[in-house]
Formats: C-alpha cells, structure tokens, sequence
C-alpha cells in the first residue's frame, strides 16, 4: 500500500498493511534537542528548521521521516503580513530571555541558557474588567488572505508529487486561548464570577478562526486528508471544567466551528486535546469530531484497550502509541518496544488508529528510544479482530 492509502484505510476502519505512522505535527512532532540526538545517532549532518517556536518543534528532513517510515506530510498557513511572530531579547527576572509576540498581542519567553520551550509572560487581556474592554483589544485578522497566498498550488503540489497523506497544521483553538488572553486563574475567576468575560473571549476567538478556516479551506480543502483543530479541555487527572460548563460554553462554538469545516472539505476532522478527556468523548463524536489525539495513556480514564472496546467504532484514535511521560524518557529501548506492541495491540486491530508517541517527542528522550518506537511500529503486527 501506499502511504496515503495506508492512512485512508485507517481512517475508514480498515485494516493496513502496516499502522500507519505520524511525525511532523504541532502535537505530534519532535523537539529540536531530540531531534539533535537523533541526527547524531544516524550520523547524519542537516541544518535543523524550527516549524514551531513556542514548542521548540525541529521540521523532520524528509529523508529522516522517510527513514522512520513515515506517512504523513504537513501543510500550514503562512504568517500573514499584518504582523505577528516578532521576536526581541529581554531580560526577565534578571536573565536573557528570547521573547515572541504573536499577533494577538501574547508574548512568549524563553530563557536563553535554557532553551527548552517558550511560556506566556504576558496575557494581554489580564486587566481586561467588561465586554467593552474584549471588543476594544486590537484582535487580529483570521481572514487576512496573506496567510493563504499560493497554499493551494503548494497543496495540490504535494498530493501529484508524493504518495503521502496530506495534514494540515493546528487551528481551531477556541477555548485556549481564553486563558491565553486573560491568563489561567483570570479565566477561571471569571468563568465563575463574571461569564460574561468569558464568553465575549470565546466568541473573538471563534470569529478568528471561522474567518481563518474559511481562507485555508477555500484554498487548500479538496487536498487534505486531514484536517486540524485542537482545544486542551483537560489534565492528567481529568476535566478543567465541568462536563456541564463545557456543555454550555464551549460546546456550542466548536460546534459551530466544524460545522464549518466539514461544509469546506471532505478532509477528516482531527481533534487534540491532552489529558483525560473521556468524559466528553460522545461529545466530540456529536460535534463532528472524527479523530482523537494525543490519547494521553498516563492520565485518568485513558486506558486505550478499554477506549478501543468502548468508542473504536465511532472514532479514530491518532496517537497513544507510547507514553511519553515515562517510558519514551525513562525506559530502555526494549521497554519502548513492549509499550509499542501493548498500544497496537489495544488500538490498530480493525484499523481506526494512526501511531504517533502521545505528545511530541520531549527534548530528554534518547535517541535508541526514538528509534527502538518507530522500529517496533514499522514491524509489529497485532492479531486482527
């Protein structure tokens, strides 16, 4: 098979002839330390790109993912020429740091002596007291058609020259980016205090991304295989909110959202959210959501044979490969190994499953590990079912 169609036949609950295999994504990829261990491990030489900078993500050259057996590529927006994506140096506490300022006013900083992530430093809307304080910040074009210029000829380009299944980029992040605004206890004051705030946020930024999903689509839509979106909804040990706040706030406008997007392409709808999000699984199905990610193993509920038995009908499980909390970082590579068979095993048998680590590959993961995963993927063949 090819990879494409490797990947079209999970989507569909097919069995492959192999799991096919992610790398290269805003939550599915790998940190430029890793990837420098790696480079190293195969002695090989490349001059390394940074695709996301608050992650510190490296872009994989494409005779590494080849190497890996990958069988997925990327497609993204471009920055747009209305600005965002500045970076200066400044001190903060006394030490150098890189910062970033994205367009929604949001600055990210970085040590320099330590290089591992950017982190929020500034939320622009924390002194943010009404509604009309949420409509007079500066919010960003989602439509600025900069950021679509020739995606679609770079697209097609893509689909005629490879035999890889096309993905796009992360968008879509309604509910995140309230605490990125108002910043994590702010928002979550307000979500009990003063709703209102909140909501008005919400509905920004899902204008931002209703116009942005329109521009990307129109031009890139009839080429994807997948299709992005992503909102954190929960943490190690479940919901951030209740199943019942979630309901009301944010529900209805990820509905309304992929409503959207399913009337733009017929490219599946990817959904990340970290953390032990199995409450509002039937949600996200009832939504239009059509695929899981990262499927945190480590966190409460996520048990992925009994996530396969209870929904692998319904949804696409992109991810859960290998826990990268503990045994990607700390195990030996036969550990890896035995955690790589246990996932196919619970996930790939009746298709339904794309492997990729749970998160991206963390800057301490040694480089046998990387290679012991994506060896055990590439080779491992469950029973069917």
């Amino acid at each position: 098979m090819t990879s494409r169609e490797r990947v079209r036949a999970a989507l569909a609950f097919r069995e492959a002839d192999r799991v096919p295999i992610d790398l290269g994504g805003n939550q599915t990829g790998i940190t430029k330390r890793a990837y420098e261990g790696l480079l190293e491990a195969l002695g090989r030489t490349e001059e390394i790109s940074i695709m996301d900078g608050v992650q510190q993500l490296a872009q994989p050259s494409e005779d590494v993912l080849d190497l890996l057996g990958v069988d997925t590529r990327y497609i993204r927006a471009n920055a747009p020429a209305s600005g965002g994506g500045s970076e200066k140096e400044e001190l903060i506490r006394g030490k150098p740091h890189s910062s970033i300022t994205d367009e929604f006013g949001i600055v990210w900083s970085m040590p320099r002596d330590q290089g591992l992530y950017h982190d929020i430093t500034h939320h622009p809307l924390a002194g943010a007291r009404s509604v009309r304080d949420i409509g007079a910040h500066p919010w960003p074009n989602g439509g600025d058609p900069t950021r679509f210029a020739e995606l679609g000829e770079r697209a097609r380009a893509m689909v005629e020259s490879t035999d890889k299944a096309l993905v796009s980029g992360i968008s879509g992040v309604v509910f995140e980016f309230g605490w990125y605004l108002l910043g994590f206890a702010r928002f979550y004051e307000c979500l009990a205090m003063e709703p209102g705030l909140v909501e008005a946020v919400l509905d920004r930024s899902l204008q931002y991304w209703l116009d942005f999903e329109a521009g990307f689509l129109d031009e890139v839509g009839p080429y994807l295989d997948v299709i992005c979106v992503g909102d954190d909804l929960a943490g190690q040990s479940g919901l951030m909110m209740s199943p019942e706040v979630y309901r009301r706030l944010v529900k209805p406008r990820q509905a309304k959202l992929y409503a959207l997007i399913h009337s733009k392409t017929n490219a599946k709808l990817w959904y990340h959210s970290c953390g032990g999000v199995r409450e509002v699984i039937p949600d996200l199905i009832e939504i239009g959501v059509e695929i899981l990610n990262p499927v945190q193993v480590s966190a409460r509920g996520m048990d992925t044979a009994d996530l396969k038995r209870e929904f692998g009908k319904d949804i696409v499980f992109w991810g859960g490969g290998c826990d990268t909390q503990h045994v990607l970082p700390h195990g030996t590579p036969d550990d890896v190994r035995a955690e790589v068979r246990r996932r196919l095993t619970d996930l790939s048998p009746g298709g339904g499953h794309v492997f990729t680590s749970v998160h991206n590959i963390q800057p301490d993961v040694p480089a046998g590990n990387i290679l012991a995963m994506y060896e055990a993927a590439r080779t491992f063949r469950p029973a069917t079912r």
